[in-house]
């Protein structure tokens, strides 16, 4: 079965997912010489698909590069992780599991915004796990779809025009870098390389979320909602989104922010 999988990732989608995944980490230089990359598995979708990816590029990529795969253990129900750990052998992944208390932490300590707390957790115990591996890059799930309501969530929430970058450098731990290689994939393309292969994955796993509506669940939710009814009068939506991160025109905003410090149109505007 996972050779089937593996070969309907480079056949049948090779357009919608192989041939963009390619892209993204070419375009926007992802995957160098001689890095050694830690793929975190989630146990969704996204993450799987991600894993397979990087698998096949590191069979037949004519660049050499390491690779580990790591699932971070949070405090999932006996059952999610066990359903993790068969889709790992379906898939033919050796993955190595490590055990953190986040959900434990969040439960208690999240408040109102539980899902900010739990990124912030993951992200600092994803690094220390890098570290330990000796890898100088960490590769996340996030597609485009998450590229594009990232961008409209801080816009409509947060009163500011950014988005979530293909690759960051950490600024607390020193020469390790997030990539995002699915960054061109859209979720539709995602859940029907899934479907075909009537693959079943877990959903958001979070025992905090699972009881209630968190704000940052909710506007997600309604961004997306807001995108797909966008898409009804204009099926470009998402890309025409995606476009204007590259083509900012400098001089029609009112300002920026450049290394912290922030900057109007009136500083040149008399010049």
């Amino acid at each position: 079965m996972n050779q089937e999988i593996e070969r309907s990732i480079i056949k049948k989608f090779r357009k919608t997912i192989w041939a963009r995944f390619v892209k993204a980490v070419k375009d926007y230089e992802l995957i160098k010489a001689n890095d050694n990359v830690m793929v975190c598995i989630s146990g969704g979708k996204d993450s799987f698909l991600l894993a397979k990816c990087i698998e096949e590029l590191h069979k037949h990529s004519d660049v050499p590069f390491n690779v580990k795969y790591v699932v971070m253990d949070p405090g999932y129900s006996k059952a999610n992780l066990n359903k993790i750990k068969q889709m790992g052998k379906t898939l033919n992944l050796d993955i190595d599991i490590f055990v953190s208390d986040i959900f434990d932490v969040v439960k208690k300590c999240g408040g109102k915004s539980p899902c900010y707390l739990c990124a912030r957790m993951r992200r600092g115990f994803l690094y220390s796990k890098a570290q330990e591996l000796g890898c100088n890059k960490i590769a996340l799930g996030h597609h485009f779809d998450d590229v594009i309501e990232t961008t409209l969530i801080s816009m409509f929430y947060g009163s500011e025009f950014k988005t979530m970058m293909p690759k960051l450098k950490s600024t607390n731990f020193e020469g390790l870098e997030l990539i995002r290689p699915l960054y061109l994939v859209k979720e539709q393309d995602i859940i029907a390389w899934r479907n075909y292969n009537k693959l079943d994955f877990i959903d958001c796993a979070c025992m905090v979320t699972a009881k209630k509506n968190t704000d940052s669940e909710g506007k997600r939710l309604e961004i997306k909602n807001l995108i797909n009814s966008l898409r009804k009068d204009n099926p470009n939506i998402d890309h025409n989104i995606f476009m204007s991160l590259t083509n900012v025109n400098i001089e029609c905003i009112l300002g920026y922010v450049k290394n912290k410090k922030k900057y109007s149109f009136l500083d040149d505007h008399d010049r």
